[in-house]
């Protein structure tokens, strides 16, 4: 697999810390559609693109989780 050139720089206010997710269990949606995949990794929640594992996860708190997955059951984020 080709070396990631892109470089993760900390946001001001970034209140969240660098996780090493080189030994995550990454998790597809239970039918196994879609390119996104989650890790549970130390209190956090992280969430990738499968096509592009090497790219940047971002990182969600529990809270930030729990809103996240109401907002997406409610329809929030339905693009039609």
């Amino acid at each position: 697999m080709a070396e990631s050139t892109i470089q993760q720089h900390p946001l001001a206010g970034w209140d969240k810390p660098e996780l090493d997710l080189s030994s995550a269990d990454w998790r597809s949606s239970s039918r196994g559609l879609g390119d996104v995949q989650i890790a549970f990794v130390e209190g956090f929640i992280a969430m990738r693109n499968s096509g592009r594992p090497e790219s940047p996860s971002l990182i969600f708190t529990p809270a930030e989780w729990g809103a996240f997955v109401s907002g997406a059951r409610e329809g929030e984020f339905d693009l039609t």
